[in-house]
């Protein structure tokens, strides 16, 4: 898709090209073949995406959001090239998200979701600054989103969905908090 920009595929999915990279070659990581890729280039790129925020886009031009900024990190962990990273900068981005209740923006725009949570504590787990945030704020606002049968939705009082059940484990899991989790709702749940 890279050469073929004025196809509607390449404007589709522009703004996911980030996650897209980190999917793909995570993927070839599970296989033992990430050496097939153009491992130079794509830290390149990666890098490009960077916002003056510390944040990363989704590609090249765009707004830095949590989201890409995990994504971003991921891929450079894949390929060891975190040394390219100026984790302070990531990290003053990433805590200059957290509101007041221990909630995240997902950018500057303002939204609220616990995929950002996840995002949040997981970025900075893996840069190695997790104590750049109120990590018992983060735990106690994923636990405001668990519901009654054990699930967890993207904000407090939202329906429990899988995915915002991973992001919620997850987050419980990186803060060394999963007893806070109904364990036997939730396994009822899944």
């Amino acid at each position: 898709l890279q050469d073929k920009k004025d196809t509607l595929e390449y404007a589709l999915t522009e703004h996911l090209r980030m996650s897209g990279v980190y999917w793909g070659l995570a993927a070839m990581d599970l296989m033992s073949d990430i050496k097939a890729m153009d491992c130079e280039g794509i830290a390149k790129w990666v890098m490009e995406c960077q916002h003056p925020s510390g944040g990363f886009g989704g590609n090249v031009g765009h707004d830095a959001h949590i989201l890409y900024t995990l994504s971003a990190v991921q891929i450079l962990a894949l390929l060891d090239r975190m040394e390219l990273l100026d984790v302070d900068t990531i990290a003053d981005f990433v805590s200059g998200l957290q509101q007041p209740d221990g909630s995240f923006f997902g950018d500057e725009w303002g939204e609220v979701d616990t995929r950002f949570s996840y995002c949040a504590l997981s970025c900075l787990s893996l840069i190695r600054r997790l104590e750049r945030v109120d990590v018992a704020k983060a735990v106690d606002f994923v636990v405001s989103c668990m519901n009654f049968d054990g699930g967890f939705g993207c904000v407090p009082g939202a329906e429990s969905h899988s995915g915002q059940i991973f992001t919620c484990v997850g987050a419980l899991a990186i803060a060394d908090s999963l007893e806070r989790a109904q364990t036997d709702q939730l396994g009822w749940w899944l």
